[in-house]
């Protein structure tokens, strides 16, 4: 037995690079390879590492809402299966480690090079415009799981180096063969197999082993530090999503966060029940949320490991709203309500620590999802993107104007790519200029989006916060709430409605909430 090498900080922090170039190398592949906008343009895409247990410990700077739940559920998918090198398993079921059925997982574990033990996995997470939903887009305002597209509960895509035949049905898979933006999730995770069998070749199996031990142990001394500098004590805050768009509205979502001086507890059992709309979201969805917004308290260099989420201990209640059962209907979920729980823990947090926390950000990714399906002649198409919206300020500083926030980290499709993939026109982008709250430190600004359809087609809206506005904090003003238009008519913010050729679809998305008293305002 080889004495255990302890890391210095220098040795640590290459170690932490190492493993985040990976990651970093199998976002570049899977970028390029992709066919569709949703991943090459928009980056709607995370990449990550994992130990042999399914601990997380390296990542890329991706989507926030992928990591994270991934980071919660990957323990249960990895463990009691028989791996083999170039196994490829693929799942997309949100009660089975997914988060929403568009959002596609690809992962595959890593084994020694020479035949030797399993070391972890890679896996990234896709977001898919077609997953055989009904509705374009498949983002659709729906009921019930089953509505929302193909379930694909965890399965083997490839055993060994060979395609299933079981999995013929999925999109993506033509005469025995992945194609499209399957075949490059799978490109990313071969490349990131590959990259991680040469690091432990070089390093030792031991010293790798201990290396990742090391790395999530310093993130668990990070966090604890990072809790140790709050305020010890309970909070409470209490927010309210629009409606659900099936009949349900002012939805309550309540955390009562307990700081104590090494851990903190959210607990958000007091949170509305399931709704008929798909608001609803899995538990690994929520622990996302959680571990983004104290992510956001520590320090740039901590590493992305499963040690900086110890400390931080979520409860919730089963059948509720938060942590929802099958068949409950979820596309929305993780996409707004994550959103809103991000405002929800920061304004628990801006209680304890309100020198640092930001107001709240626009709270919706403004979902947008079109496209036409013509069942006789077989052929259909399916467009989807999120549309950014105003940053909330903080103590030091205004609201960034029009860019994604917390939870998503994408861009915009540009307007080239747009137009040349689809029926679609861009007629009008600009900043929705004073959309962002007063304050001593102003709120980011909207965006007005407007689409004109060159063809006849299907849309559906999941959007938030046009009721409840983007609250400010110490003093500031709330921003303004989002707007959806069609020929200028106003539209619900979640809806399904059939457009005619010259129809225009506007999207004017959320302002930041201001902080501060506007009396401070020397501008």
């Amino acid at each position: 037995m080889h004495p255990i090498k302890t890391m210095n900080a220098i040795e640590l922090k290459l170690f932490s690079s190492r493993v985040a170039a990976i990651c970093d190398e199998m976002g570049l592949v899977l970028r390029r390879a992709a066919f569709s906008p949703n991943i090459k343009d928009r980056l709607d895409f995370s990449c990550a590492l994992f130990g042999a247990n399914g601990e997380l410990f390296a990542q890329a700077d991706h989507m926030p809402v992928h990591l994270g739940s991934m980071a919660f559920a990957m323990g249960a998918l990895v463990k009691d299966r028989d791996w083999l090198p170039g196994d490829m398993l693929v799942l997309n079921d949100p009660f089975l480690g997914g988060t929403h059925l568009p959002d596609v997982t690809l992962i595959a574990p890593v084994f020694e090079q020479a035949g030797g033990d399993l070391l972890g996995f890679v896996a990234n997470r896709a977001h898919h415009a077609n997953i055989g939903c009904e509705t374009p887009g498949s983002m659709p305002v729906s009921r019930s799981l089953e509505e929302e597209g193909i379930i694909i509960p965890p399965t083997l895509l490839v055993r060994g180096g060979k395609l299933q035949p079981g999995t013929k049905h999925l999109p993506d898979v033509i005469n025995g063969e992945l194609t499209g933006d399957f075949a490059a999730q799978a490109g990313a995770n071969q490349v990131g197999v590959m990259r991680l069998q040469q690091l432990v070749a070089k390093m030792g199996r031991q010293d790798y082993t201990q290396g990742m031990q090391q790395l999530n142990d310093y993130a668990e001394r990070i966090a604890i530090n990072t809790i140790a500098a709050l305020r010890p004590g309970e909070y409470e805050f209490r927010d309210y999503l629009d409606d659900d768009g099936c009949g349900t509205s002012n939805i309550k979502l309540t955390v009562v966060m307990t700081i104590k001086a090494e851990s903190v507890e959210l607990d958000l059992t007091d949170s509305a029940a399931m709704v008929a709309g798909n608001l609803n979201c899995p538990e690994s969805v929520v622990a996302a949320a959680a571990y983004y917004c104290f992510r956001c308290l520590m320090p740039n260099e901590a590493p992305a490991c499963e040690g900086l989420f110890r400390s931080i201990h979520i409860k919730t209640r089963a059948g509720s709203i938060v942590n929802a059962q099958r068949p409950a209907a979820v596309a929305a979920g993780n996409v707004e309500t994550s959103t809103r729980l991000v405002d929800l823990v920061f304004g628990a947090l801006a209680q304890a620590v309100p020198e640092r926390i930001p107001a709240a950000s626009q709270g919706t990714m403004n979902n947008v999802a079109m496209g036409y399906i013509d069942a006789e002649a077989g052929t259909r198409w399916d467009y989807y993107e999120t549309v950014a919206g105003g940053l909330g300020a903080g103590p030091r500083y205004p609201g960034l104007n029009s860019v994604h926030s917390h939870m998503t980290n994408t861009l915009n499709t540009p307007i080239e790519s747009l137009e040349m993939h689809y029926p679609l026109r861009v007629r009008r982008y600009a900043v929705r200029k004073g959309s962002g709250g007063e304050g001593e430190h102003r709120g980011g600004d909207g965006i007005i989006r407007e689409y004109e359809f060159l063809q006849p087609a299907q849309l559906s809206l999941l959007s938030e916060r046009r009721v409840f506005a983007p609250w400010g904090l110490q003093g500031g003003s709330a921003g303004a709430t989002g707007v959806n238009l069609i020929n200028g008519q106003r539209l619900p913010g979640k809806c399904t409605l059939d457009v005619v050729v010259g129809d225009r679809l506007t999207i004017c998305s959320p302002g930041g909430g201001g902080w501060g008293s506007p009396l401070g305002n020397d501008n």
